[in-house]
């Protein structure tokens, strides 16, 4: 396996300690829940993000993680972590379209514990490739080899293949962003995702108002010191 390097800016306390209990919450989730799909509704809710920070925290807690970049259409990581790689690496869009195998496509980081495969080039429309026999495959491969697999997808809403992920996930965490996503859309969302069969383990509730009371001083340090750290390092590029 090659290594790609990563750069993941470290976040603010308040911010840490409301992602480090959602990773205590996955891990209280129950022993058959292995493969976690983190997904939004519509774009910009800021999904990926939360899905790189689980991955992280999961793996840096001894956990054998690999987070899975299944946005084949949007995918925001190579930029946004920038990746380095001393030598070309191929990613899930070779292992879906026949180019390269398992062990072609999943990479060591410079997170410990934390491995990945990646998206390496935007495709058009990859909706038949999650529906292809060698997705269900890898997914079985990776529960066989990681504690916990993590998986970032398009919104529900926008394209068919969060569907088509979801199927092969043991749960679900949606992110919804305060104040912007119509409630309409969340419950059409949880329908969608009762239909796969796969679990929905919660919500992450992402850039609530500080002085909302009602999610206390703790969730509103949160989203104050998060909304900052957000918009400093990724503006409002997560479209994904």
């Amino acid at each position: 396996m090659s290594t790609i390097k990563l750069t993941i800016p470290e976040l603010p306390y308040a911010a840490e300690e409301a992602l480090n209990r959602l990773r205590v919450n996955v891990k209280f989730s129950g022993t058959e829940i292995k493969t976690i799909l983190v997904i939004s509704s519509v774009p910009n809710e800021g999904k990926s993000h939360v899905a790189v920070y689980l991955w992280k925290m999961l793996a840096e807690a001894g956990f054998k993680t690999v987070l899975v970049d299944c946005d084949l259409r949007k995918s925001i990581m190579k930029k946004e972590l920038r990746f380095e790689c001393e030598s070309d690496y191929q990613g899930l869009d070779y292992y879906l379209s026949g180019l390269a195998e398992y062990d072609d496509v999943v990479h060591h980081t410079n997170v410990e514990n934390g491995d990945m495969v990646p998206c390496t080039n935007l495709l058009q429309n990859p909706s038949s490739l999650f529906e292809d026999v060698r997705f269900g495959e890898l997914f079985k491969t990776l529960k066989e080899h990681y504690d916990y697999v993590i998986v970032d997808s398009p919104p529900l809403l926008s394209v068919s293949d969060g569907i088509l992920i979801a199927q092969y996930c043991d749960g679900a965490i949606v992110v919804v962003r305060s104040g912007e996503t119509p409630r309409s859309l969340i419950t059409q969302s949880m329908n969608q995702l009762n239909t796969t069969g796969c679990r929905l383990l919660g919500t992450v509730l992402n850039g609530v108002a500080t002085g909302n009371r009602a999610y206390g001083k703790y969730y509103g340090y949160y989203s104050k010191y998060y909304s900052k750290y957000y918009s400093e390092y990724y503006g409002k590029s997560d479209e994904s």
